[in-house]
């Protein structure tokens, strides 16, 4: 029983980041941006943070699971270190109105992104690979994010 706790509260804590960001909706600002044509559909992002959300709780638990949190604390820090950024990028993007600080801000998170990812993936393999998915689409939102910033300088 412990242990099914232990994954809800990681993937809460995951959500969380969700949770902050979700205060912060794109609204009229960013309806009125100009944007690239491969820009995705707003219907699209609710969906696919949920998803990401409950992989990196899944992730964090795992290794929470193999060393406790006091074996695996650095990996562990640096995942609520990357979670903070997640939730500040939404703060800054749309509640800031402000693309370019949310890029350099997006720099920071992937980085955090990936050397958790490979923190993970020393302790536990899967949990590194559930982080893929939130590399990557990271990854594609600087991408679009930088696009923004530039579309609309």
């Amino acid at each position: 029983m412990k242990v099914w706790i232990a994954l809800a509260a990681w993937v809460l804590v995951s959500l969380s980041a969700g949770l902050v960001g979700s205060q912060f909706a794109p609204g009229e600002w960013y309806e009125a941006l100009q944007k690239p044509s491969w820009n995705p559909p707003a219907w699209v992002f609710g969906p696919v943070w949920t998803a990401l959300y409950i992989l990196m709780g899944v992730a964090a638990w795992m290794v929470w699971r193999e060393r406790g949190f006091g074996g695996s604390s650095p990996a562990l820090y640096i995942f609520l270190a990357q979670l903070v950024l997640n939730g500040l990028w939404s703060y800054l993007f749309f509640g800031a109105n402000s693309p370019m600080w949310a890029f350099f801000e997006i720099l920071a998170l992937e980085a955090l992104i990936i050397v958790t990812l490979v923190l993970f993936w020393r302790i536990r393999t899967a949990a590194g690979v559930l982080l893929l998915p939130y590399a990557l689409w990271v990854g594609f939102a600087s991408v679009l994010n930088l696009a923004l910033w530039r579309m609309n300088a």
